[in-house]
């Protein structure tokens, strides 16, 4: 089990998602905003393995309007080698990598032009991925979709849009529940139709669910992921009081996550905290899961467990 956070490293000081307005691109600024990001990350990375966060997603905003056909400038071959430095460092030292789109990704679209937009930036995503040679257990997730009126056929236009994606895609997609729209049965429906591996989002679950507790639902999620896909990913947050329901929480609720630990005990997972305060929460994660069996501190144990 690793734990991890998303994005943005509150901490040291830059930001690996700069970008700019497109009225205002060139392919002077997208070239000197990319290596700026690329940068940051590389920070970020050598961050976390030192305080022993092994788990990190990687924001979109990396190449600014990498998939918007105002971007013509060459990014992949010029940061080539960039992105393969940065690979390399995340193998050697066992990081497990995600991605997650923004909310305008919808692949069960009944719009040809948004579902378009979304296979190309799917796309983009995961030449990203592959950039760095990373393998099939780093993975772009993805919300189901809309309703649009009618949820059998959204679902079902999910399905038949999943194989118009590139094999390059597919293989690193994963699909998460959401708090309104589809719960993880109906993400576990999409599964048997696809083979898409789900991905759990606890605080998504508490918020809309069939009645089932997560413990039931650990167990068939984890037959979703192919041994290639590695372990299952896992989001985590709480409620921030005060909030509207479905805040995430400012910082970690201590309580809550002990007693998620206590009750998944019995499955492995890596765990993605989507809590505001980034790293400083995981530090506090980390300190109340170093008696969790299941929690791997250095590459060494990581490695021996892959």
């Amino acid at each position: 089990m690793r734990i991890g956070y998303p994005c943005i490293n509150r901490s040291i000081g830059c930001s690996p998602s700069g970008t700019f307005r497109l009225a205002s691109y060139s392919p002077d600024r997208l070239e000197t905003t990319v290596e700026r990001n690329l940068a940051c990350l590389m920070e970020i990375l050598r961050y976390n393995v030192r305080s022993g966060f092994f788990f990190f997603r990687i924001s979109s905003d990396m190449v600014p309007f990498a998939s918007h056909p105002v971007c013509t400038f060459p990014w992949q071959e010029r940061f080539k080698k960039t992105f393969s430095g940065i690979g390399s460092f995340i193998r050697q030292h066992h990081v497990r990598i995600s991605m997650h789109p923004d909310q305008f990704v919808l692949l069960n679209t009944p719009k040809e032009d948004v579902l378009s937009r979304s296979i190309a930036e799917l796309r983009y995503h995961a030449d990203v991925l592959d950039l760095m040679g990373l393998d099939e257990t780093a993975k772009i997730q993805l919300h189901a979709g809309g309703i649009y009126g009618d949820k059998p056929a959204s679902m079902e236009r999910f399905v038949r849009n999943y194989d118009l994606l590139d094999s390059t895609v597919r293989r690193r997609l994963v699909i998460e529940n959401d708090e309104r729209l589809y719960s993880a049965a109906d993400c576990l429906a999409l599964h048997e139709r696809t083979g898409v591996p789900i991905l759990l989002d606890s605080f998504h679950h508490a918020l809309h669910n069939n009645g089932e507790p997560v413990t039931d639902l650990l167990a068939p999620i984890r037959a979703s992921w192919k041994p290639m896909d590695g372990i299952p990913m896992l989001d985590y947050s709480s409620q921030q009081p005060g909030k509207r329901a479905g805040a995430h929480a400012e910082h970690i609720d201590e309580r809550d996550f002990s007693a998620f630990l206590t009750e998944t005990r019995a499955s492995d997972f890596d765990i993605m905290l989507e809590i505001k305060d980034k790293e400083a929460s995981a530090r506090v994660a980390l300190s109340l899961a170093r008696k969790d069996p299941r929690l791997v501190t250095g590459p060494a144990g990581l490695a021996k467990s892959t």
